[in-house]
């Protein structure tokens, strides 16, 4: 990863705002209403007893809620490369006991060989500077005959259809292509014997355009639109919008690795 992007990277997952803005337009206008984390979670198989790490844990919110499914794991270890993350990780979970948290990178995770039953990693390998490096870690750390659980975006979702919308004043989909539904399988297959992938089925329905506003300038990759006045990024907006809703699709699943 260069240097330049590596630091937007970093700044970027510094702090939980701007992660928390692009959370919040998926709670409030997804047609899909069992919500991704609650699918995501729904193929985790998690026995009684297991030992479970989570890279990227972000916000923890993908948790939230969960009491039984942490009630499961002899011991579930949430980890983030960023200490601010981690530190609200600990506040969004605050009343759920077993859990403990610990900055991991990836590619360096301070654990013997195989020390863990299931290793997860949502929405966070397209960041990893050496990938493989990382995936040889999970696999590393992975007792035999355990689960990889990840999820990431597809290369047809929402950044490409804004980058469409806004194509006139330059935007191009500039989003981060090194870890998605169309190439993952390929990669994870270096790794594991085993890989299967799951789609999400879901797309926004967004009736405030002001929110898919703040949505678009908490993206790194939208530099180009952040320079456009609001009135006119907003007037591009409704001009794609069907009775008062634009309609964005999306494009998210995970793979199951064995």
């Amino acid at each position: 990863m260069p240097i330049n992007q590596k630091n937007t990277v970093e700044e970027q997952y510094r702090t939980p705002e701007k992660l928390e803005a692009r959370i919040s337009i998926h709670e409030k206008y997804s047609v899909n209403h069992q919500g991704f984390g609650s699918w995501i979670a729904s193929h985790y198989q998690i026995e009684n007893g297991m030992r479970v790490l989570e890279l990227g844990c972000g916000t923890g919110s993908m948790w939230a809620g969960k009491i039984a499914l942490v009630s499961k794991c002899a011991e579930l270890v949430l980890s983030d490369i960023s200490e601010g993350m981690l530190r609200q990780a600990q506040k969004t979970l605050s009343g759920i006991r077993g859990i403990v948290y610990r900055l991991i990178d990836i590619q360096h995770i301070p654990y013997e060989d195989q020390s863990f039953d299931a290793v997860i990693a949502n929405m966070m390998l397209y960041h990893v500077p050496d990938l493989q490096k990382g995936l040889a870690e999970v696999k590393r750390v992975l007792k035999k005959g355990g689960t990889f659980y990840c999820a990431t975006y597809g290369e047809q979702g929402i950044m490409a259809y804004i980058s469409s919308l806004f194509g006139q004043y330059g935007m191009t989909d500039s989003s981060n292509h090194s870890f998605t539904l169309q190439n993952g399988k390929s990669q994870l297959s270096a790794f594991f014997a085993e890989v299967q992938r799951y789609d999400y089925q879901d797309a926004l329905a967004v009736t405030n355009l002001d929110d898919m506003a703040d949505y678009i300038f908490s993206l790194t990759g939208m530099s180009k639109l952040r320079e456009l006045p609001r009135k006119v990024l907003l007037s591009v907006l409704a001009e794609h919008t069907q009775n008062g809703v634009l309609h964005v699709p999306k494009e998210y699943g995970m793979f199951i690795s064995k």
